[in-house]
């Protein structure tokens, strides 16, 4: 018997564009595994759950899970189930899809049929016109109505894929456009009150006129920002100011226990102040200390008091978690409570797993900016300049619904309603108790200071699961309010949406429950509620073996001892004698296609039936040949077992 490690690897718009590991289903052997959410509580009656984790991150693209008892031979399906946020480029909605396989996915001995299969269907929920712009592969279109493709490709092919799926779709409206999508409850929904997502594009107008803006980079310096992340900040702080406007304003505040000013004042943004901010960037720009999230930000607010008519942002970058987090947040709802005719705007950037991503979310939040994150360093260029270009190229400012106020009660994702920009669409989704009315009112400010109102029509969802769909959004948001005022009703409600929607949280956890083929997966509701009236002891303990606990899918709450050792973000200590871990090294490797070939699985096999004497000459050969990197590559992999 063996432990067969099935690696689900997502390319970065999956996991690190606001996806979800939703769950996965294993059968081998004639056993099923299937995945469930339990909630924390739940599994802290467990005195017997493995401390080592069966399945956990490698990297922020790569979960790896473990599968017992799989004899050699055995034909292994899997089947794996994600959500993930739509890209949004030049008024496209993209698409990307892993669907490439490296050569070990063969099986040994057999030959199969090498038949690929994608079918795709694609509802934008809008009812309007949709265009659909590019496919990486050749899609067969079987349906076009208004809102609403399906495609189908099915091909026989000598090799597998080698490249990814890629699709993309466009509205056909030049001008802004929108509407309301109303949903009722379903049967089993703990909450009562009706859903609602209002949305706002942009159009395809490129030429449309944006806020001049006064911007204020606040970025950190401590010790842990050390090497390539520091640096590819940089690089992404200087590409981002060297694309201002002469009439924007900017400054850099460059921050560790202390803080380090570009200038005193505010700078237009000509072409000698933008060289002047470049050589002090790459001077100043050293990383040393300890973090101090505060300072910072009270001098960037004390910059933009006097903001009149421009959009006033403030861009912050940390790696780190602070003590005074919550602090914080509550002193910035104090100051944007005060009357001002543009509040500024706080984007917040997040690099690593140490800095508290739903401190950065709440942050941004309350300012009405925009959140985004870097799990692995060569992202953070791309991801801060997306970041920022999006967060600056406000189009519609101070956006307010109206007609809402009636309502016996409103919950609203976000409670403070973000500008348009013209670079993403306006999302806005929440609960409400209460008559809808059939159109709803929107006002805001645009680019010339006049005033801009427009009507939606307000309609149900059909074909649209909007509770499943606004999952994600609401979970990060309650979790953030959650953590910022420490109320168990909160963290409860999380997990109880986590449950019942399928999405993990910080308050759930996802086993693998194993079942007969012919059984029927349980119901997820009806599951807590058995884990509810029976202790899951004794369910474990009449069960053995056949519950695999996962590792946690969130990214928890940042962590203080890091930040304060100055560790680089990411820093795991590694596990050697772990086979994934080796196995994503080499692959992230420069001869990775070369150890498809050779490191596959008949040589896995091979390895595992070697003696020990036999294992220490060979391990003594690689070693003295390790000089030449693909060998070695392959001696890493194969020596684990």
């Amino acid at each position: 018997m063996t432990q067969v490690e099935v690696i689900k690897k997502a390319i970065e718009n999956m996991i690190l564009d606001k996806g979800s590991l939703l769950g996965v289903e294993v059968e081998v052997d004639g056993r099923s595994y299937q995945a469930q959410l339990v909630t924390m509580e739940d599994m802290e009656d467990v005195e017997k759950v493995p401390k080592v984790e069966d399945g956990r991150f490698l990297k922020g693209q790569i979960y790896t899970l473990k599968v017992p008892k799989v004899k050699g031979g055995s034909t292994l399906s899997v089947k794996i189930n994600w959500s993930q946020k739509l890209a949004y480029n030049d008024g496209q909605f993209c698409l990307n899809v892993p669907f490439s396989f490296p050569a070990y996915v063969n099986p040994v001995g057999k030959k199969i049929s090498k038949r690929e299969k994608i079918s795709l269907k694609v509802n934008s929920g809008t009812g309007r016109e949709i265009l659909w712009t590019n496919a990486s592969h050749p899609l067969k279109e079987l349906k076009h109505q208004d809102g609403k493709l399906s495609f189908l490709y099915e091909a026989q092919v000598p090799t597998w894929s080698s490249s990814d799926f890629t699709f993309s779709y466009t509205f056909t409206s030049i001008d802004f456009f929108g509407g309301v999508l109303l949903q009722s409850p379903s049967l089993r929904d703990f909450d009562e009150r009706e859903t609602f997502c209002f949305y706002l594009f942009p159009g395809n107008i490129q030429s449309r006129k944006v806020f001049k803006k006064e911007v204020v980079f606040l970025i950190d310096i401590s010790g842990s920002m050390k090497g390539d992340p520091l640096e590819y900040t940089k690089n992404a702080l200087v590409a981002s100011v060297s694309k201002l406007n002469p009439e924007d304003s900017f400054n850099i505040i460059a921050f560790n226990e202390e803080v380090h000013l570009f200038s005193s004042t505010m700078k237009l943004a000509t072409k000698e102040a933008i060289s002047n901010a470049i050589e002090w960037v790459g001077t100043n720009l050293i990383g040393n200390g300890s973090t101090n999230i505060l300072l910072p930000l009270h001098e960037a607010m004390k910059l933009l008091a006097k903001t009149i008519d421009s959009i006033p942002l403030i861009f912050l970058v940390t790696d780190g978690a602070v003590e005074d987090e919550k602090q914080i947040c509550n002193n910035m709802i104090d100051y944007l409570k005060s009357e001002q005719s543009i509040c500024p705007r706080i984007s917040t950037f997040g690099i690593g797993s140490y800095c508290n991503h739903y401190f950065l979310q709440k942050l941004a939040h309350i300012g009405r900016g925009h959140y985004d994150a870097a799990y692995d360093a060569d992202t953070i260029n791309f991801r801060m300049q997306r970041l920022f270009a999006s967060a600056s190229s406000v189009i519609l400012a101070n956006i307010k619904m109206d007609t809402l106020v009636d309502l016996d009660s409103l919950e609203l994702f976000p409670s403070h309603i973000p500008d348009l920009s013209s670079r993403s669409p306006l999302i806005v989704s929440g609960r409400y108790d209460g008559g809808f009315p059939d159109t709803v009112k929107i006002s805001g400010t645009l680019a010339d200071m006049n005033n801009f109102v427009i009507e939606l029509k307000v309609q149900r969802a059909k074909d649209v699961p909007l509770e499943r769909v606004l999952a994600r959004r609401h979970i990060d948001m309650l979790t953030a309010q959650a953590w910022l005022l420490g109320t168990k009703e909160l963290e409860e409600k999380v997990a109880k949406i986590s449950i019942q929607t399928g999405v993990p949280c910080e308050y759930t956890r996802m086993i693998l429950v194993q079942t007969d083929k012919a059984t029927k997966a349980p119901d997820p509701v009806l599951l807590q509620e058995v884990y509810k009236k029976l202790k899951l002891q004794k369910k474990v303990e009449s069960e053995g073996p056949k519950n695999i606990f996962l590792g946690k899918l969130g990214v928890g709450f940042g962590n203080l001892t890091a930040t304060a050792q100055n560790l680089p973000p990411g820093f795991e200590k590694a596990k050697s004698s772990d086979p994934a871990d080796l196995l994503v090294k080499a692959a992230s490797n420069c001869c990775s296609q070369l150890a498809d070939r050779f490191c596959c699985i008949c040589c896995i096999q091979s390895c595992s039936y070697v003696n020990n004497q036999c294992a220490v000459v060979l391990t003594q050969l690689c070693a003295a040949l390790a000089c030449v990197e693909c060998i070695n590559c392959c001696y890493e992999l194969c020596s684990c077992f």
